[in-house]
């Protein structure tokens, strides 16, 4: 016998229950499926239980550094890893049972645990029972990739899920992966006390971002005694006792580290190998993300795609995005699309990077009159007086119409600060508008004006 609903929703990440919700109380009725743990990647593997280690560490980072603050601390700071690991645990096990409570109390939504599978474009079978439906959402997230390198069946690794159940401190940690994921555990189990090295095949970390970002951060990591080594051409491993060892062939620095943990930070793929797509004809790219339109819809009338795996964003805000731009679609006749988002990231280490918009490299590109302005950290007020002026901001703006095109602020609080350039952005307004304005003193904001005029053409 089959179950038939208005609409099936599968996965619980952060796009899937509110979508799940709103089609609720439009008076639709619901089946929402999820195979493991309600709350999806960010709550239970990415940013909740992360940005929680990331805390603990930042506090130990902190407390040896009480001397240059004038606070004398009795003996050296110890860092207790299994209570470290339990307060990430309580943190993101709460978020999950509010996600589940949340998902309980839903008007006219049905909650399934299990792995779903089509069996049509309109029909999918969980834990034996067919459920059906017109409308069917996919909210199925990303997993981390185990990349073809040679010997990395030999060794024992951890993914970035994996390493988030020890609870203990790793000798050396090595890890492979100079990009967003790779840095944050990097700095993360430097500052709990562990060595680290990082891997990286390109010639600079973070190759997504400008050059000189690259190059401060590898500062930054540097300056804490985080090894890095970049060029690493052919990348191996091998069982070394107890421990691996870890083949860089670089162009500089021993060809081999030994280390007793692997982290293998090399990127993620969707989680859309084993629904039965095949079934329904949905068209998928070749890294197996589903293509989806302006507005998330599949190729197969009836199915979308939102989150991350219809490659359109890899973060909890452009998940949750999605499923504001499918609700506005389908429920309140507000035409909004995933073209009209501007592209907007941060990277949590310490100081942290908040990214908007276009790069350097974008807006040269892009053919248009550019006009840049920067400013270093040691000039912001509110940082030097915490002792954290690490870092510098910088704008760019299109020299004709006067719209800030991109910024990026690596510094303390940088991932909030650019908030404010971001909304002027999306109103299209001039970068005046915030050049112009009085800001409170003292803050890490108060420079973006100032910052702002003393624009100059881009080289």
């Amino acid at each position: 016998m089959t179950a038939k609903f208005d609409a099936i929703v599968i996965g619980a990440g952060q796009a899937g229950p509110p979508l799940a919700e709103r089609l609720g109380q439009a008076g639709m009725t619901v089946a929402l499926i999820e195979r493991k743990y309600f709350g999806g990647t960010c709550v239970n593997a990415g940013c909740t239980p992360t940005k929680t280690l990331v805390a603990s560490a930042y506090a130990a980072f902190l407390a040896r550094r009480a001397g240059d603050y004038g606070v004398t601390i009795g003996g050296p700071v110890g860092v207790d890893m299994k209570a470290v690991k339990a307060r990430k645990d309580e943190v993101a096990g709460g978020s999950r049972a509010n996600v589940e409570k949340w998902v309980a109390g839903m008007k006219g939504v049905t909650a399934y645990r299990g792995h779903a599978q089509f069996e049509s474009p309109t029909d999918v079978r969980i834990n034996g029972e067919l459920l059906s439906a017109p409308k069917i959402f996919l909210n199925v997230g990303c997993r981390p990739i185990v990349p073809d390198m040679p010997g990395v069946d030999q060794v024992k690794h951890l993914s970035s899920t994996a390493i988030l159940e020890l609870d203990t401190l790793p000798r050396h940690l090595v890890v492979i992966g100079g990009s967003y994921i790779g840095l944050e555990f990097a700095q993360m189990y430097r500052r709990f006390g562990s060595e680290v090295t990082i891997v990286e095949k390109a010639d600079r970390l973070i190759q997504r971002e400008d050059p000189d970002i690259s190059a401060a951060v590898k500062d930054i990591l540097e300056a804490e005694g985080i090894h890095v080594r970049l060029k690493a051409e052919c990348i191996s491993f091998r069982p070394e006792g107890d421990e691996i060892g870890v083949g860089v062939d670089c162009t500089e620095g021993p060809p081999e580290v030994v280390g007793s943990h692997v982290l293998l930070a090399v990127g993620r793929r969707p989680n859309t190998d084993d629904l039965g797509l095949d079934k329904t004809g949905v068209a998928m790219d070749a890294h197996g993300f589903i293509q989806v339109d302006d507005q998330c819809r599949s190729t197969v009338p009836g199915i979308w795609a939102i989150g991350d795996c219809n490659g359109k964003g890899a973060f909890t805000h452009t998940s949750y995005n999605d499923f504001e731009i499918v609700a506005a679609n389908l429920l309140d006749n507000d035409p909004r699309r995933v073209s009209d988002r501007i592209p907007v990231y941060g990277l949590f280490i310490d100081p942290p990077l908040g990214r908007i918009g276009m790069t350097e490299e974008q807006a040269r590109k892009s053919g248009r009159r550019v006009l840049i302005g920067t400013r270093q950290m040691t000039r912001v007020k509110r940082a030097v007086e915490k002792g954290e002026s690490l870092g510098f901001m910088k704008a760019l703006v299109d020299a004709d119409s006067h719209e800030i095109l991109g910024a990026a602020i690596l510094g303390l609080t940088g991932d909030e600060a650019v908030h404010g350039m971001l909304d002027v952005m999306y109103a299209k307004a001039p970068y005046t508008t915030i050049s112009r304005a009085v800001h409170i003193h003292p803050t890490v904001s108060e420079l973006i004006p100032t910052m702002l005029q003393s624009l100059k053409p881009l080289d």
